[in-house]
């Protein structure tokens, strides 16, 4: 059984440049485009049909099975076009194109839910069309599912926001404190068998540990925990492991433990459902890096393009080098400024060309910094060697038998690299092709 190295021991630049702004709402797009896939699971299916007309907070697409999320509009318009678009992971989804009339009109169906018990708090998760917002994107109506089924008796708070660049969670507690409190207390209201809380805070964010202690001072259910700077600090089973001193088996998931994590936006986005029931039809997204001309967080309405919010942070004041979507850690870097933002996007980060030249890969050196670095202690360089090989059923065993699948991809190995390997890509590669093998021999049998 592995062990995770307590803490992490990857020390990476902060740069949180935005931790000082507040969130700027940007006006409607002319068009949107709404990846039917923004989470872990089945594809969402769209209810609409071209020609059909749209408001702010109307389904879209429902979700199809129980791992799955439903889609709303986030503009008010037209639908436009059905279509596929291509995300940058190379994958080509389903996609419901919406032209926006720019009034940005709410949908008069919307009412807040009916929340009295933990199968009605179920209930409401699963139609607002919530999904973390940490990035993983796993739908968060199947993490209360298990508070439902019994067994959980703490909450992990994810409020650690490690990968650098990235301030969306900071300005959470900053500026919408009050819907991360009333989120604790739904939450407790409709699951008194909860019995702690804990809120993860990296001790670069002094102003939220400040606010959260503040905030929470009279509730000793619910504990702040300072954590270090440590990437991969916010990684659910090392923060489980740094905030409530449980250790997540292989094998196992937190829930097995007793433990959900929620990210702490996803958590005042339930909050505020609960309230208004406006569905999640927007995230903020940090705009930063060397090639952008005025970094800041954005409040985008889903489906947003990438040009459209650099357009918004004006533009670039240097010819980009790449464009990363999400943080320059686990993020991947776009070959077209059209890619839509989803659910799950945090940040979009563009570099100049001087600051992203890529330095040239050299063949291993044997130093282990990989390994090292791991906080999972698999071997990297194992891992990618396997794509090397030759025999097929070969190779998927030996990535099996290197344990591939427990890769977290948080970027650690590429970092550390001295001979500068692209270690993450080849892993998220030879993970991709033992996905789709092992799929395949299944529809053998």
């Amino acid at each position: 059984m592995f062990k995770f190295k307590f803490l992490g021991n990857t020390r990476i630049p902060h740069r949180k440049n935005t931790a000082g702004l507040m969130a700027v709402r940007m006006p409607a797009p002319k068009e949107i485009c709404l990846p039917m896939i923004q989470h872990i699971g089945a594809p969402a299916k769209p209810v609409l049909k071209v020609g059909d007309t749209v408001k702010v907070g109307q389904l879209v697409a429902e979700a199809d099975g129980h791992l799955s999320s439903p889609v709303y509009s986030s503009v008010s318009g037209t639908v436009s076009k059905i279509d596929t678009c291509l995300k940058a992971d190379g994958k080509t989804v389903p996609a419901v194109y919406i032209t926006s009339d720019g009034l940005m009109t709410p949908y008069e169906g919307i009412s807040a839910p009916k929340i009295t018990d933990i199968d009605s708090l179920y209930q409401a998760i699963r139609e607002s069309g919530i999904v973390g917002l940490g990035g993983a994107g796993f739908p968060t109506s199947v993490k209360f599912d298990a508070i439902k089924n019994g067994g959980i008796d703490t909450v992990v708070i994810n409020a650690a926001e490690c990968e650098p660049y990235l301030t969306g969670d900071a300005r959470t507690m900053l500026d919408d404190a009050d819907s991360v409190y009333e989120g604790v207390m739904l939450i407790k209201r409709v699951a008194p068998e909860i019995k702690e809380f804990f809120i993860g805070i990296e001790d670069n964010k002094p102003e939220c540990i400040k606010k959260m202690t503040e905030l929470f001072a009279a509730d000793a259910s619910v504990k702040v925990k300072v954590l270090p700077s440590l990437y991969p600090q916010g990684a659910e089973k090392i923060l489980i492991r740094n905030t409530t001193g449980r250790i997540v088996p292989e094998g196992k998931l937190p829930a097995d433990l007793g433990v959900i994590v929620v990210n702490v936006t996803t958590l005042a986005t339930i909050a505020k459902y609960s309230k208004t029931g406006m569905p999640l039809v927007e995230r903020c997204v940090t705009i930063d890096g060397s090639a952008i001309s005025e970094p800041k967080n954005v409040i985008a309405p889903i489906g947003t393009s990438i040009a459209d919010i650099i357009e918004f942070a004006g533009g670039f004041k240097k010819e980009p080098g790449k464009v990363i979507f999400g943080g320059p850690m686990t993020g991947r870097a776009i070959y077209t400024l059209d890619e839509p933002i989803i659910k799950t996007s945090g940040a979009i980060v563009a570099f100049t060309e001087k600051d992203a030249m890529q330095k040239e890969a050299s063949e291993c050196i044997r130093c282990g910094k990989c390994v090292d670095a791991c906080p999972n202690s698999l071997n990297p360089t194992a891992i990618s060697k396997a794509m090397s090989m030759d025999n097929l059923d070969e190779k998927m065993e030996m990535l099996k038998e290197r344990c591939i699948h427990l890769c977290i991809e948080c970027g650690c190995c590429s970092y550390v690299c001295p001979a500068n390997r692209p270690l993450l890509e080849y892993i998220r590669i030879n993970k991709s092709f033992l996905r789709e093998y092992e799929a395949h021999k299944k529809s053998l049998k």
